[in-house]
């Protein structure tokens, strides 16, 4: 299968284990939508909401330049962008992964993000470099050669016919308007 068919699909299964990464920071203690965020009992306005640690809110700025890198590849990828294109497009998205991964690493326990989570993370980025590393071998080749024409297999020369008409020629096997050639 070529690399543009499959680059899309691989993609995909790439990015498809980052979906409950992504999904998972909405669920992180001091984030909105958490447990114990609204509004604390027996007050009438409400307790202001907390600002997450600062901690968490790099998460979710590696989490979105990862996803802006991923959105590029994809784009990429339906396009159909030669190689060396991808591959500068890869190493800039598995960087971006690689922050992330490392940020969640390091606080997990502040943020509350589960073991789980990161284990998928890493798996994904694993694949992700795998496939990085094979499209930026391939740009690393070149444009592809194209194979022989049939001709040049078969060592000889494309000849097109005389059109010209200047030779006369005699009636030909196929010539119907002076009769049959098989009658003669």
């Amino acid at each position: 299968m070529r690399l543009s068919r499959a680059f899309p699909f691989a993609l995909a299964l790439a990015l498809w284990p980052l979906a409950p990464a992504m999904a998972q920071f909405g669920g992180m203690p001091g984030m909105p939508g958490s447990p114990g965020m609204g509004p604390g009992p027996g007050s009438p306005f409400g307790a202001a909401p907390q600002a997450p640690p600062a901690q968490c809110q790099q998460l979710l700025t590696y989490r979105d330049e990862t996803q802006k890198h991923g959105q590029a590849l994809q784009a990429a990828g339906k396009k159909k962008l030669p190689p060396d294109e991808v591959c500068k497009l890869f190493k800039a998205f598995l960087g971006a992964e690689s922050k992330m991964i490392k940020g969640l690493e390091d606080n997990s326990s502040t943020c509350g993000v589960p073991a789980e989570v990161i284990k998928n993370v890493k798996a994904s980025h694993d694949k992700a470099a795998q496939m990085g590393k094979q499209v930026c071998e391939m740009a690393a080749q070149g444009p592809r050669q194209a194979g022989p024409s049939l001709s040049e297999a078969l060592g000889t020369t494309p000849m097109m016919p005389d059109s010209t008409g200047s030779a006369k020629r005699g009636p030909g096997t196929f010539d119907t308007l002076e009769g049959s050639p098989l009658a003669r």
